[in-house]
């Protein structure tokens, strides 16, 4: 497996896709609130199998169209891009989100679950009873 090229940041149109997506487990205010923190987010890197467990999802097959066309990419040393993350919380019992780039990661673990993805994590706003 080559070496995996990545973008320097997430491309324009994984914000309205991770918006799309977090609009099904938040209110339009909350994911606002977590778009504008993403943007500003500097990048750091995880590991497929870390983001996976934090996530508690499970791993696609490579076989799944979207981790098979991410694999491709990889192998034509086609740039990725850095993934969208939302921040969980242990003590709560709150898995972190992958708000864009699940099958991105997917496709990365199968590659090497040891390669660090370049990830923009935000944390969710604290409810207004916890303020």
């Amino acid at each position: 497996m080559f070496p995996v090229n990545w973008k320097d940041e997430p491309q324009e149109h994984d914000y309205p896709a991770a918006a799309d997506y977090l609009e099904l487990l938040a209110t339009t205010e909350v994911v606002e609130a977590v778009l504008a923190d993403l943007r500003t987010a500097p990048i750091v890197y995880k590991k497929a199998k870390d983001i996976l467990r934090a996530a508690g999802l499970e791993l696609l097959s490579a076989e799944n169209p979207h981790v098979r066309r991410d694999l491709v990419k990889i192998n034509n040393r086609k740039s990725l891009s850095p993934i969208l993350l939302v921040r969980g919380d242990f003590r709560a019992g709150v898995p972190l989100v992958i708000a864009d780039g699940y099958h991105r990661v997917c496709a990365i673990h199968w590659a090497d679950e040891n390669i660090a993805i370049p990830a923009k994590i935000a944390a969710l706003p604290r409810h207004p009873a916890h303020r």
